[in-house]
């Protein structure tokens, strides 16, 4: 069975101009993601109710923390934002410039470690990084550097077994898979995972790789960044399943709903040319669809998002 484009609609009422980072809270039925250009948090439940919260500088990413929070990484610091009363804690500053850098792709291991990754705006480099969470040796909370050598890093995902770990430099191309040792949160030995063609190099552009998600399977989702797809490979790397969407520039995929059978993908709009946007209204929107409607059988579902661990 082949996808069914047409099974997809439209999720969010309102556009964002940069969606990211979606995950899916089980226990009030929500779907939680950022508006990194637009500054904002989002959230919408299935009974329908989108909420929204104003930041003061961009939201790069999000994860569900304890007592109902959300960790976020801002341009300039990681803070736990309560939706109750709407207030932020702040539990460090950023160890960049942040007139050039800020915070993008990221999320907990499955042992709660928070992890990031940061964007080189000028991208005239290789300056940015991955960092994680951690206490310093006087206790205190520090982003500590793992990985370098990126302009706009993405991708980061971990194997539902947490020995294996992907993350990946978009302007390359390319997915990287890492050992990882998940008693002690540190990436290891790495190797090639799925290649993509640059612009120029292939008569249709793919798009490149961005935001990802992990089904119970070890399965690895990506969002194809001006490719207007998503792809599902499996754990070695094969390719098995490719989804066009209605939209060219999908950012990131998370699996939720119910049963964790719905893929839900946020998009951007913001510098999308007028004609395209004319052209695909969705662009902005989070889109979903059904794993029914791709074929996938039951034994098919996300997971639960790893929730931050403060003593991890």
């Amino acid at each position: 069975m082949q996808p069914d484009p047409a099974a997809l609609r439209t999720f969010s009422d309102d556009p964002d101009q940069l969606g990211e980072s979606p995950f899916w809270c089980a226990h009030d039925a929500t779907l939680w993601w950022v508006d990194i250009a637009g500054r904002a948090l989002r959230a919408r439940g299935l009974d329908g109710r989108e909420r929204r919260w104003a930041c003061d500088e961009e939201p790069g990413c999000i994860a569900p923390a304890p007592d109902g929070r959300i960790l976020v990484a801002l341009r300039s610091r990681l803070a736990l934002f309560d939706p109750r009363d709407g207030s932020l804690q702040t539990l460090c500053a950023v160890p960049f410039d942040t007139a050039t850098t800020r915070c993008n792709d990221g999320r907990c291991d499955p042992r709660g470690r928070f992890w990031v990754g940061t964007v080189f705006e000028p991208r005239t480099g290789p300056e940015a990084a991955l960092y994680c969470l951690r206490h310093s040796p006087a206790g205190a909370w520090e982003l500590q550097q793992e990985l370098g050598g990126a302009v706009t890093a993405n991708g980061l995902a971990f194997s539902p077994d947490g020995t294996r770990a992907w993350w990946t430099n978009t302007p390359d191309h390319l997915i990287r898979s890492f050992a990882f040792d998940l008693q002690e949160g540190r990436f290891g030995a790495a190797r090639d995972f799925a290649r993509f063609a640059r612009k120029g190099e292939e008569a249709r552009y793919g798009g490149r790789p961005d935001g990802v998600a992990i089904d119970n399977q070890g399965a690895y989702w990506v969002a194809m960044y001006e490719g207007g797809r998503v792809l599902r490979f499996a754990p070695d790397g094969t390719l098995l399943l490719e989804l066009e969407v209605p939209v060219v520039a999908p950012t990131m995929v998370c699996l939720g709903g119910p049963a964790l059978r719905t893929l839900f993908i946020t998009s951007a709009g913001k510098g999308r040319p007028a004609g395209e946007l004319a052209a695909r209204p969705a662009s902005g929107h989070v889109l979903a669809i059904e794993l029914d409607d791709l074929g996938l059988g039951t034994e098919v579902c996300g997971l639960t998002a790893a929730v931050f661990d403060p003593q991890a």
